[in-house]
């Protein structure tokens, strides 16, 4: 299918049609009038400046005129320093509640490229001066101060036009101001107008996608965290409710106009998805449902394991390389690893064989997960544990109880050729690319013959494999470093009723431990989501020690007690933690020191066992 922005441009961009018999009831048609060179651009140069071989400028240029009355778009803009021959660039799309990046300018420009970050949302600029001008959308606002407007169909104050149209969303004025960024970029003598590349995070991410699928400028995509499909469609683990469930106006209209899984079959570019397992905003499951409709392009994925809305290193620097890839001549990553499951075996137990594609880059290791839980946004991913079978590696996926639906993908850690930079990481010496997303359903597992071979344990961290089965938060930051698991939510690990915690520890010095219990994390269709800390003190003095820790020993802000462990989807250590929004007066004492070092986490069920000396809590928030 032919592209559509530009092939369909005939209209100017200065006013869209405000009445109309009938809205837009595709893509193609939403998108009709739309012309993203048609109007100047009436570029305003605010300041420029040189620093560490770029030059960079701070810009604002015209977005079109909306209800009689002009926008401008204000953006970051820089390139390489006495840049002769023309450079590839990328445009960059901020997330919620952001502004445009400096930092992300700076890193690509650094890489060669020119490179422009947008401020859509309006905030004030970086290092801005008073009287400097800024993004106005005049008599329109698609930004966060007008948050209805993400899901309206409708007619108001702030919005387009005077009946029900996708024109009256705020993704529909957004996409346009950010293709108008792409005219920008295609008009500055030292870019390369026919390689240019964007990406964004969370809302940045649901831009790149959106305008990936109506610009065919655009030569490479990253999206993240943001940007997959069926959001109005009701899930199940919902009570039949769906991500998005209060569209104002005709849902049918926004899924076909607004969806991204009516954008992914328009995009003719490669993309690469990056992502968090447990991302809150951009499912897994359904990334990879969407994106397996763009057709005919390279894809790839990269799944940061057991995180929310971030990335490990390795994840992360997957962004720039497959940009310096396809816009600049860089090394090609490797192909998503061959992945396949078999579910019918001879013992009941599936199978799970990823095979890595043959690549300059040797594999690093090899990472097999799997998983019961139905909701991607709590689900512990379990390691199955994988072991070497020639050019493949292979692991069984033993189940607690076939009557949940199973899970499964890898990620193929790759050694980089050469160490790469980005920004707040140490030298990046791997990449990680994750395989394709295997599912089942019960009724599968039933016809296959899937058997109960797993059962539950009360060890739920001997750390004999390290962090595996965590994600870390500040790791190396002696005062605010966070440990979290969310293998408590899984039923291999969840808590009895009655047992106790026991955590075996060594601390450098005698401090206060915070431990954290959340309960219900994403999950409101099971209950309202509560978070308890346990504040304990332990001793410096010891070679080792043990805390057993009883469920009524966490308390929530108000002082209540945890009734038990049975809806606990993560459990953190953490050098300080704080309930939001609590008063002044009851800061929670800062870690000093080198972090604890974790040695055992269990369950125990005896009331007091022999040789374990029980610590009493230092009790809730002071």
């Amino acid at each position: 299918m032919k592209r559509l922005a530009l092939l369909l441009a005939c209209a100017p961009i200065l006013e869209p049609a405000v009445h109309a018999a009938q809205p837009p009831q595709t893509v193609a048609e939403l998108w009709a009038d739309f012309d993203p060179r048609k109007e100047p651009l009436e570029v305003e140069l605010v300041r420029e400046w040189k620093e560490g071989g770029g030059v960079y400028r701070y810009v604002r240029y015209r977005i079109g005129t909306f209800k009689g009355q002009p926008a401008r778009m204000a953006a970051f803009y820089g390139f390489p320093e006495g840049t002769k021959a023309p450079v590839p660039a990328v445009l960059h799309m901020h997330g919620g509640g952001q502004r445009a990046f400096m930092e992300e300018v700076k890193a690509y420009v650094s890489r060669g490229f020119a490179a422009l970050s947008v401020n859509w949302g309006g905030r004030e600029m970086e290092d801005s001066k008073p009287g400097d001008p800024n993004t106005d959308w005049g008599l329109v606002d698609p930004t966060q101060k007008n948050v209805p407007g993400y899901f309206n169909l409708r007619p108001g104050e702030k919005f387009l036009v005077d009946h029900e149209s996708p024109k009256n969303c705020n993704w529909y004025l957004l996409t346009l101001g950010c293709s108008r960024g792409l005219t920008f970029l295609e008009q500055q003598p030292e870019v390369d107008p026919k390689r240019i590349g964007i990406f964004g995070h969370s809302m940045g991410g649901n831009l790149t996608m959106y305008v990936a699928g109506t610009d065919a400028r655009v030569k490479a995509a990253a999206p993240s965290v943001g940007g997959q499909g069926w959001r109005t469609e009701p899930h199940t683990m919902l009570e039949g409710k769906g991500q998005m469930e209060n569209i104002a106006g005709d849902v049918g209209l926004f899924n076909r106009t607004l969806g991204f899984e009516s954008y992914a079959p328009l995009i003719h570019c490669p993309v690469l998805h990056l992502s968090g397992t447990n991302d809150f905003h951009g499912w897994m499951d359904d990334v990879y449902r969407t994106n397996a409709l763009i057709k005919g392009q390279p894809l790839r994925y990269a799944f940061a394991p057991h995180l929310n809305h971030r990335f490990i290193p390795e994840v992360e620097v997957t962004r720039p390389l497959w940009l310096e890839h396809f816009l600049k001549g860089g090394p090609a990553l490797p192909e998503t690893p061959g992945s396949e499951w078999t579910l019918k075996t001879a013992d009941g137990t599936p199978v799970l064989r990823v095979t890595p594609a043959q690549s300059t880059m040797p594999v690093h290791h090899v990472d097999l997960y799997y998983s019961a839980d139905p909701d991607p946004r709590a689900r512990f991913w379990q390691d199955a544990g994988a072991k070497r079978e020639g050019a493949a590696w292979v692991a069984k996926l033993p189940v607690l109880d076939p009557g949940a639906p199973l899970f499964a993908f890898a990620n193929v850690y790759y050694t980089l050729p050469k160490p790469e930079i980005i920004p707040h990481a140490k030298p990046v010496t791997e990449v990680c690319i994750s395989s394709l997303l295997h599912s089942a359903t019960p009724a599968e597992l039933a016809a296959a013959g899937v058997r109960s071979a797993d059962k539950a344990t009360l060890l739920i961290e001997d750390f004999s494999r390290g962090w595996q089965d965590w994600y870390r938060l500040n790791p190396e930051n002696p005062n605010v470093w966070q440990y979290w698991t969310r293998k408590v939510t899984a039923a291999k690990w969840r808590g009895p009723a009655g047992a106790k915690l026991q955590v075996s520890l060594t601390v450098p010095q005698s401090n206060t431990l915070n431990i954290v219990a959340e309960e219900n994390t994403w999950r409101s269709y099971r209950g309202k989501k509560n978070t308890y800390v346990c504040r304990i003190p332990v001793n410096g003095s010891l070679a080792s020690q043990k805390l057993v820790i009883l469920a009524a020993d966490f308390k929530d802000a108000e002082g209540k007690s945890l009734a038990n462990w049975k809806q606990v989807d993560e459990l953190g250590f953490c050098g300080k933690f704080e309930f939001r929004d609590a008063p002044k007066s009851a800061e929670a004492a800062v870690w000093t020191g080198a972090p604890p070092k974790l040695e055992r986490l269990e369950w125990r069920l005896s009331t007091n066992p022999e040789g374990v000396a029980s610590q009493a809590p230092a009790g809730a928030a002071k």
